[in-house]
């Protein structure tokens, strides 16, 4: 998947400024990657360990039941191939008794999210423990159209590839020379079997990554339509999304009673 726009220059130099800026120095001692076996968490541990150095990155893989053991396999060993520190934690069991304490629950989604929950608390105690924050693989695509769990994987310190569109992950990966399996992979959340990013949002992010691109640069939806070459349904339904998950990229909304409310006009 090539980007409709050249890569940003130093793409990689830039990430790797902003993390050493971020997790080391002042009780800080580098980062915790969630790896998942997909494209964004590979490429975040890659840059991770370019930038801070393989001592100072800890990759933690929470498979469950809908986790192929190949790919967990697959995962651990491009761990080991970056030189990082490795950890497996299963999270069935954990699951398990969620759905045990309210089994009326049972929608996939949610069910999906709550996996996505469990996953962030693990990282979080496994970062305190070690003085390092947990760095999000979250890509500008996912930020923007609100694919991504609210306090799940979107509950993180840092997001290094959040202004990078999915179409530009693809190509720094290839720049970087990820495996070729990991490229190749379909972009999943892992929810439920068979369950792909593209799939659910009806549309190949080459398409969605045409349309936000404009989005950023502010254009009409009809102006959009016209210079992109996209499906004006398509369209239609990313611009719709881009605006219903605007609360996922923004502070819980305050009640303002002081004379400066946090979220609104006191900003640190």
């Amino acid at each position: 998947m090539r980007p409709e726009a050249p890569l940003p220059p130093h793409a990689a130099e830039t990430i790797g400024t902003f993390l050493r800026a971020h997790a080391l120095g002042e009780g800080l001692d580098g980062v915790v990657v969630g790896l998942s076996g997909g494209i964004d968490s590979a490429l975040v541990a890659r840059l991770a360990r370019d930038a801070l150095g393989a001592e100072h990155v800890l990759g933690v893989l929470l498979p469950d039941a809908h986790v192929p053991a190949e790919l967990v396999a697959e995962t651990e060993g491009y761990a080991r191939g970056l030189g990082i520190e490795q950890r497996t934690v299963r999270i069935d069991a954990i699951e398990a008794a969620f759905r045990a304490a309210i089994p009326e629950v049972d929608d996939r989604v949610t069910v999906g999210n709550s996996a996505a929950r469990i996953r962030m608390t693990l990282l979080y105690a496994l970062a305190r423990e070690r003085h390092r924050l947990v760095a999000g693989t979250g890509n500008k695509s996912e930020l923007l159209l609100g694919y991504f769990t609210k306090y799940g994987d979107g509950g993180v310190d840092l997001l290094p590839i959040g202004d990078l569109y999915k179409s530009d992950v693809y190509a720094l990966a290839e720049e970087l020379g990820l495996p070729r399996s990991t490229l190749a992979r379909a972009p999943s959340a892992g929810f439920w079997p068979g369950q792909t990013d593209e799939g659910e949002l009806g549309a190949p992010y080459a398409s969605v990554d045409r349309v936000l691109r404009r989005v950023e640069r502010l254009e009409r939806e009809e102006e959009i339509v016209r210079s992109s070459g996209v499906a004006p349904a398509t369209v239609a339904a990313v611009v719709a999304r881009v605006r219903q998950h605007r609360h996922k990229r923004r502070l819980p909304p305050v009640a303002k009673l002081g004379l400066r409310t946090v979220g609104l006009d006191w900003r640190d």
